[in-house]
């Protein structure tokens, strides 16, 4: 079956258990085997010098799930009438004839550090489908339990892998509160997965388990109990028809190097910030997973996701605005300041570091929200959630038209990418679908996605990307 991404694209020119594994801790290393480490090695020697005398890229993606509303945010409408504009002015920004919200000002200010795409559409109007299109391909306008083809995240881990060993001892797919929940790796299996961080990273008790064991007695006990996988190496190898094992050799590579490696729980630290840098993000969650995200990139993650929910978003804890669940401006409004001050101070930072060049970072969500405002009694009161039966407004579901934002990579920033309507309801000018997002992304790894097949569950070759190309003006 052939994949597709939207028609509409077409007009831009531009193996198991993994997560589980590391969630509970990395327990299970007693039964594993560092021969797999030699083998490894040795096999993609060659491919290591290849790859070692150049820098590796890196992306970071910022997910808002549930759909971020662009007429409130990046692409407001102020005279769509007002059945569709919502009570928030228009302010300037640094780029001539860009306006946004003027719940952004420090995105205002910033505005010659990024570039907005305000062009995007997908053609699934459900959280799973669409996250599910823009994040994997898959033309599935259906909600489905799990995904069918593999995220851009895994398939970028997957490609990285073969390029040798890595030079780091940070995995090169990391989550901190990743966007799981509708997306993963399918056939490419959970080996691929990303090594996740759950929690605050502001909390004062937070912190990441079973990372740069200091106990060398510990470390020699896992090393002896490690020879039970040995024992059965050459019996399991046998029957390993699509080198699973192989790849199983790399989990516990990348597994054993965490645990033993000092240099991994420095990545992670906080406190090893300027205390007037994790200022400057926010001293809040949001501001501190954006801050550890680039601690991360820095020390050599490749591939770097998280997700902006929870708490800080209002009642039910994400961008999911109908009137059920909050008052679309009231949730804006109770968001907008964090939002605006991490993710900022994140685009501020890559450029500041000198890691613009090599680091590509996304701020976008599954869809948009229906630019017409519809009205429904609140199911419960909370933050930005009037009481129970009160009436109130929300903005629903929107694939046809939404917005996203792109900085670093090396791209000219500054600017804007196409257009929607004069109600926000479609894209119009320079569409863009989720092939070309996709394709962006992998041009920036260095991935050719016109040309890269992986097999599937069944051995056939599939595309990673069909019927997309990278975004000009983003590469």
């Amino acid at each position: 079956m052939s994949r597709s991404t939207p028609n509409a694209a077409m007009n831009c020119l531009g193996p198991g258990g993994r997560r589980e594994f590391l969630r509970m801790g990395l327990a299970g290393f007693a039964s594993l085997s560092l021969p797999g480490l030699l083998r490894l090695r040795t096999q993609r020697s060659l491919q290591a010098a290849e790859t070692t005398s150049r820098e590796k890229t890196a992306v970071i993606m910022v997910w808002q799930p549930g759909g971020f509303s662009h007429i409130d945010s990046y692409d407001p409408k102020p005279n769509a009438g007002s059945e569709y504009a919502g009570p928030f002015s228009n302010i300037d920004t640094a780029v001539p004839g860009l306006q946004f919200s003027e719940l952004m000002p420090r995105h205002a200010q910033l505005a010659q550090k990024f570039t907005v795409l305000r062009s995007m559409q997908q053609k699934a109007g459900g959280h799973p489908a669409g996250s599910m299109q823009l994040l994997s391909g898959d033309p599935d306008t259906r909600d489905k339990p799990k995904p069918r083809y593999p995220d851009w995240m895994t398939v970028a881990n997957y490609l990285r892998s073969k390029e040798g060993p890595r030079q780091t001892p940070l995995p090169a797919y990391c989550g901190i509160n990743p966007p799981l929940e509708y997306n993963g790796p399918a056939y490419l299996g959970d080996a691929y997965s990303p090594f996740t961080v759950h929690g605050d990273p502001n909390s004062p008790t937070f912190s990441v388990p079973n990372i740069g064991l200091s106990d060398s007695g510990e470390v020699r006990r896992l090393g002896r109990r490690s020879t039970l996988r040995q024992k059965l190496d050459t019996l399991e190898r046998t029957f390993d028809q699509q080198g699973e094992l192989s790849a199983l050799d790399e989990f516990e590579t990348q597994a054993m190097t965490l645990l033993t490696n000092s240099k991994t729980k420095e990545a992670f630290d906080l406190s090893r910030e300027d205390p007037r840098v994790r200022d400057r993000y926010g001293r809040n969650a949001w501001g501190q997973q954006l801050l550890l995200a680039r601690r991360l990139v820095e020390a050599g993650v490749e591939v770097m996701t998280t997700s902006l929910s929870g708490p800080l978003c209002g009642r039910v804890q994400n961008w999911d605005d109908h009137a059920v669940n909050h008052n679309v401006f009231e949730a804006m409004r109770f968001r907008a300041e964090v939002y605006d001050q991490a993710v900022t101070a994140l685009i501020e930072d890559i450029y500041d570091r000198g890691l613009d060049k090599r680091v590509l970072v996304v701020v976008t969500g599954e869809f948009g929200r229906t630019p017409r405002i519809s009205y429904a009694p609140s199911t419960g009161a909370g933050n930005a959630s009037a009481p129970a039966g009160t009436t109130q407004p929300g903005r629903d579901h929107w694939p046809r038209a939404f917005s996203n934002i792109w900085a670093g990579g090396g791209i000219e920033t500054g600017r804007f990418i196409g257009a929607t309507d004069k109600r926000g309801e479609d894209a119009v000018q320079r569409i863009c679908g989720p092939g070309d997002f996709l394709a962006t992304i992998y041009h920036h790894l260095g991935i050719d996605s016109s040309k890269t097949l992986i097999k599937d569950f069944n051995g056939r070759p599939t595309p990673i990307v069909d019927h997309g190309q990278p975004i000009p003006e983003l590469t």
